[in-house]
């Protein structure tokens, strides 16, 4: 019994530790963004991958600080002050900044514009700062010796600073980041949008929530995306606009939901096109699998709709 589960713990290690990287392209189908940490992840990564091109800090060490200073963007300084990487106001910031407390006393941090502000502000940081030019000796894929070096050259007291850095690149495979190329992430159709604005998923497609304000156009040039194409992926029709609050996908929905998500019963002031919304399904396949409702037949309150 002990040598079975013995081999099965090897077999999981195993399985975890080999990279899902393909033609430079990391497969994204593990992050279901089933908890905050796959939701920061599928949002900033983009970000994190283009930094990474930009300035030669591994996208996998930006993730994983990002995910730590900030509590996968849920952190007072992140949510107020786009700040997801702890860094101070010291006497080199011009900008506005926040006070909170660090360590027991208060100090002093930068406020951005936006949260891709603060990416590429951690950036510069790491770059301009001769404490940490040894880091730039390192491989990019180095992602232990990154760690360890940001500790030793006082990014953060923590003296488990590199151990929760390296605990967080291993659990979700961060590492797999650091081969992305820049051209996979036109490809994979996950960029982000220069307001640092999050991707979710849903059945595997990337949406975003709109927001007051949001209207086809906008999204359009927010994300470089064409407008009939982004009509085309939500069901709206030639006029039709993204209704507020709701999902707005940026690649076509898929056929069927996702396993586990078989059927769906009908809440008041719900519409065909808004449960296909809801679970990432055209429209045009709900339709499919429920050809009682092609014609005049209207959705009733407890009606079961079948997803699959």
């Amino acid at each position: 019994m002990k040598t079975r589960y013995f081999l099965m713990l090897f077999a999981s290690l195993f399985l975890a530790s080999c990279t899902t990287v393909k033609n430079n392209t990391v497969d994204l189908s593990r992050y279901q963004g089933k908890d905050k940490y796959e939701r920061y992840i599928l949002a900033y990564y983009p970000v994190a991958v283009e930094q990474m091109h930009k300035y030669d800090v591994p996208a996998s060490i930006t993730l994983a600080q990002g995910l730590l200073e900030s509590g996968a963007g849920t952190s007072t300084l992140a949510t107020e002050a786009n700040n997801h990487f702890g860094i101070k106001a010291d006497n080199s910031w011009n900008g506005k900044y926040t006070k909170s407390m660090d360590n027991g006393k208060m100090c002093k941090f930068r406020v951005y514009r936006s949260a891709a502000e603060s990416y590429e502000d951690h950036s510069k940081f790491l770059r301009d700062k001769s404490r940490y030019a040894s880091l730039f000796r390192l491989k990019k894929t180095d992602y232990k010796g990154w760690a360890k070096g940001l500790r030793k050259a006082g990014y953060a007291e923590d003296k488990k600073y590199p151990e929760k850095l390296i605990s967080l690149i291993e659990r979700y495979s961060l590492q797999d980041f650091d081969h992305c190329s820049k051209s996979s992430l036109k490809k994979s159709g996950y960029m982000t949008a220069s307001s640092g604005r999050r991707v979710y998923r849903i059945n595997n497609v990337p949406y975003i929530i709109v927001k007051e304000g949001d209207c086809v156009e906008t999204i359009s040039k927010e994300f470089g995306m064409s407008k009939s194409n982004l009509r085309n992926y939500n069901d709206l029709g030639r006029k039709g606009e993204p209704a507020d609050n709701g999902k707005f996908f940026l690649k076509q929905k898929k056929g069927k939901a996702e396993k586990g998500s078989d059927s769906h019963t009908v809440q008041n002031g719900e519409s065909l096109h808004s449960i296909s919304q809801s679970y990432g399904v055209r429209l045009k396949d709900l339709l499919r699998l429920n050809p009682q409702y092609k014609g005049s037949a209207r959705l009733k309150v407890g009606d079961v709709i079948r997803l699959r």
